[in-house]
């Protein structure tokens, strides 16, 4: 099973979070559900990332997984385009992407996984 049955519960926002290897400070993740061996090329997650305001990021990001990425709240710049909440991005292995900058600070739902 690639990912636990977890049915409806209340989240702690308060703890949990922390800063993703390869990612600058201010940039934090909360893994929900499942986990991602990145060297065996197997798994999925699902992780909430959020920006603090002003973070940023100066390097594209490239990945040998899928990425889904739902923007829940704040604002976040890519590549020149301010996108606001309510915006998804389905992106396949190997796409660069990035950087990343929210001067308001945001929040993203996002899953991983290898196909």
């Amino acid at each position: 099973m690639l990912k636990p049955h977890l049915e409806f519960f209340t989240l702690d926002m308060a703890t949990g979070w922390e800063v993703p290897a390869g990612y600058p400070g201010g940039i934090q993740q909360k893994v929900l559900a499942g986990a991602l061996d990145e060297a065996r090329r197997a798994g999925a997650r699902s992780r909430l990332l959020r920006f603090a305001p002003g973070a940023f990021t100066t390097e594209p990001f490239e990945h040998e997984y899928w990425e889904e990425v739902f923007l829940v709240s704040g604002t976040l710049w890519v590549g020149g385009t301010t996108f606001r909440p309510w915006t998804y991005a389905c992106r396949p292995p190997h796409v660069p992407h990035g950087p990343f900058r929210s001067d308001e600070g945001c929040l993203l739902f996002e899953s991983h996984y290898f196909a």
